[in-house]
């Protein structure tokens, strides 16, 4: 089976659902927003989070995503930087518990934790992100050997407030010979780094993962559809997600409405990261552009059902089963 390397913010999540969003105000935390923080609010925000109940979950996008590759069963491996404490160690263990083969290097600074606010009907996330160790990783930090042999290298938007290390990786993955992803992450980091994330599309990238408003972020255009064919022109696989709505998949001149699969939302944490691992497996596998979309959906069906990014045993082996049928169903 092919096989995929990540590299990320490796961080750990500290989940809690807002009864309103007098706290997100208080932290003037725009909804819906990733925000980074130092340590000092990062810590305000922890405190204050406590009473409302949390939950701890090794997290970070692209790591999330290489956890679900391993779950599906392709060799996965994930390249991060932690601190010398317990969320370093819970990380780690972690990522290792579902069979990914780690390369987590250490930093002096405590290691890097995501506040996620989990707010609204529509279960929104607002993130808190105090990057801390991760924040440390730099391009002199990766090797070629990192690269060498993984058939898929897998790169989160959020990594980008470190453009040197994300040029070098994808510099390395292309030299290795690998189809590089990217999922861009958040509108707020699309437009923040609009002029260097066009850059590494147009050179490096060969599937682009966004949302609707990270796709109008980097077009520049109103509407999914529009901002699918603009980006589908600079890569050769552009994913567009439109939440409820399902997503939008094109290759050329070959596209693909996806619809959602059915599922009872309460936290939409994750499902942009769930989404990618299912098309990534199903891309390895060699299934058609449309079913690569549906296992897609079939997966981020089954993560926004759960409180997080981990997905439980049971829907896991639904899932799993699901998708059987329809890889089966386009292989007769």
């Amino acid at each position: 089976m092919k096989s995929i390397l990540g590299i990320g913010n490796a961080l750990t999540d500290i989940l809690a659902v807002l009864p309103d969003d007098s706290l997100l105000q208080k932290f003037h935390l725009p909804k819906g927003s990733m925000q980074h923080v130092d340590s000092e609010t990062g810590d305000r925000i922890w405190h204050a989070l406590k009473p409302l109940g949390v939950k701890y979950v090794a997290g970070g996008s692209a790591a999330n995503t290489i956890t679900c590759t391993a779950i599906f069963g392709m060799p996965s491996s994930f390249i991060g930087k932690i601190g010398e404490d317990e969320l370093g160690l819970l990380f780690k263990s972690d990522q290792e518990q579902y069979g990914v083969r780690t390369t987590l290097l250490k930093s002096e600074k405590s290691s890097g934790r995501s506040m996620v606010f989990v707010s609204g009907g529509n279960a929104e996330r607002t993130f808190a992100v105090y990057l801390g160790a991760a924040l440390d990783l730099g391009p002199d930090d990766l090797k070629p050997e990192y690269f060498e042999g993984h058939d898929y290298f897998h790169i989160e938007g959020y990594l980008v407030q470190n453009q040197a290390v994300i040029r070098k990786a994808v510099e390395l993955a292309r030299a290795a010979g690998c189809i590089i992803s990217l999922d861009m992450a958040s509108y707020n980091v699309v437009e923040s780094n609009e002029a260097f994330l066009h850059d590494i599309v147009d050179r490096y990238v060969d599937i682009v993962f966004a949302n609707e408003t990270e796709a109008r972020a980097f077009t520049k255009l109103p509407d999914a559809q529009s901002a699918l064919d603009e980006i589908s022109r600079h890569c050769k696989i552009a994913i567009v997600k439109v939440g409820k709505n399902g997503s939008y998949v094109k290759s050329g001149d070959e596209q693909y409405h996806i619809e959602p699969w059915p599922a009872d939302p309460v936290d939409a944490t994750g499902a942009g990261d769930t989404y990618a691992a299912g098309f990534l497996y199903a891309h390895s596998l060699g299934m058609p552009l449309k079913v690569c979309g549906e296992i897609g959906s079939i997966i981020a069906a089954k993560v926004v059902e759960v409180i997080g990014t981990k997905i439980d045993i049971p829907r896991w082996r639904d899932a799993k089963q699901e998708i059987r049928e329809l890889i089966a169903a386009n292989t007769k």
